[in-house]
């Protein structure tokens, strides 16, 4: 059986907080939210009305025009941060063998912009006022399809939609396809802009995010006992996962190498978190399995941590199942106070977090950790960047529908 060691080579980032992985991670370890009013419709009505909005984004950067106009938003993003991560790897498309490069960038929700403008001109003209691109910009996969287009990408190509875990389960499945041979290089990620009317109404309905709209940047709070919410976010995480030997072929610059992937469900409600945190643990352990490592060899989380009452309270008691009374010893962290929850982007972009706390070795903070939740006693790295050791850490994701992601990274030997 073929089991080809997998690395990291190229990582690119459209986020609320910057829009290159320098600026990304410079915002990140130094404590700034993107969270502000939202700017992008009349939200006054909303209970919440506040948003991690990605600004000044310039898709003439990355696209001609022609081809954007012809792309959502969520499909632009991942354009630009694949364009990026491409170039930092250094990969040199005409030199690949194109059927040995795919693509697998996961969306939670896809071009939800696009269906409510083309809604909106159904009702005003009738049939013939919608666009003939509106079902190709409105379906989660066309993030995969355009990239492979712009790239010349001919191998693997998919779409894993799991909710808030598309996009570790997006990586997961570029990780293992070229575990098992068939691909050299995987772009792969997950993509979301989902900061529109329809999208901000949905969670509004459910209650599910905070409705501190007086304070915007101290409204999300991962594991802090006043928590209340969530607050949406958007952008794009896309990494160049490569087998490697070609990476060392071709001379790649190796930031980490992927190790261990876990993939599971809930089983038990279709938003509600599993309290007692079976799903994800099961997740845990699995990425533990497949990288050979034990829980006492994992140094560093990059938790969901949305900040809602439950999910924060369901992955702590996971960490404790599957870590024991190693859970004390390790460092646990959210950025969802910086970047806001991106949906279907979140895993990459903690993935590349994760990368690159490896790569620093340094922990981003939990922002507006300020009163401990007696039931969420871990080390959740509260207000400051943290200088730690790390050798392995693991990256977790959990989506509506009971959907779980692990994945682990180590450093590359």
């Amino acid at each position: 059986m073929i089991n080809n060691r997998v690395v990291i080579t190229g990582m690119g980032v459209i986020t609320p907080i910057g829009q290159s992985v320098d600026t990304f991670w410079n915002n990140l370890i130094n404590g700034t939210s993107g969270i502000g009013p939202v700017e992008r419709f009349d939200a006054t009505d909303f209970s919440t009305s506040i948003a991690a909005q990605v600004k000044d984004f310039s898709v003439q950067d990355y696209l001609p025009r022609k081809d954007a106009r012809r792309m959502d938003l969520f499909v632009q993003y991942a354009c630009a941060a694949a364009k990026m991560a491409v170039e930092d790897a250094s990969l040199d498309m005409k030199r690949e063998l194109t059927n040995r490069v795919g693509v697998w960038i996961g969306s939670g929700i896809g071009g939800i912009d696009t269906l409510e403008k083309q809604h909106n001109a159904y009702l005003s003209k009738g049939v013939t006022g919608i666009s003939p691109f509106f079902i190709p910009m409105l379906i989660p996969n066309m993030a995969a399809g355009q990239v492979s287009i712009m790239l010349g990408a001919q191998g693997p190509n998919g779409c894993t939609v799991t909710a808030c875990a598309s996009g570790s389960n997006s990586i997961g499945e570029a990780f293992q396809l070229i575990q098992n041979g068939k691909a050299d290089v995987m772009i792969t990620g997950g993509s979301e802009a989902s900061i529109t009317p329809l999208g901000m109404g949905g969670f509004c309905a459910m209650k599910a995010m905070s409705s501190s709209n007086d304070s915007p940047q101290e409204a999300c709070r991962p594991f802090d006992l006043h928590r209340n919410g969530f607050v949406m976010g958007e952008g794009s995480g896309i990494l160049v996962l490569e087998a490697l030997e070609h990476a060392l072929d071709r001379g790649a610059n190796i930031y980490a190498e992927v190790l261990g992937y876990g993939s599971s469900a809930d089983a038990t409600h279709m938003v509600q978190p599993d309290i007692e945190g079976n799903g994800a643990a099961l997740a845990f352990k699995m990425a533990l399995q497949t990288a050979g490592l034990e829980p006492a060899d994992i140094d560093y989380i990059n938790a969901h941590g949305t900040g809602t009452k439950l999910n924060d309270l369901m992955e702590t008691t996971a960490i404790k199942k599957t870590f024991a009374e190693h859970s004390y010893q390790l460092s646990v962290s959210s950025i969802k106070a910086h970047t806001g929850h991106t949906l279907g982007a979140a895993g990459a972009i903690e993935l590349i977090t994760t990368t690159l706390a490896l790569r620093h070795q340094q922990i981003p903070p939990t922002l507006n950790l300020t009163t401990a939740d007696p039931e969420c006693d871990l080390d959740y790295v509260p207000l400051t960047t943290k200088k730690k050791a790390i050798q392995y850490a693991l990256s977790d994701s959990l989506g509506f529908g009971g959907h779980n992601a692990a994945l682990i990274i180590g450093a590359y030997k």
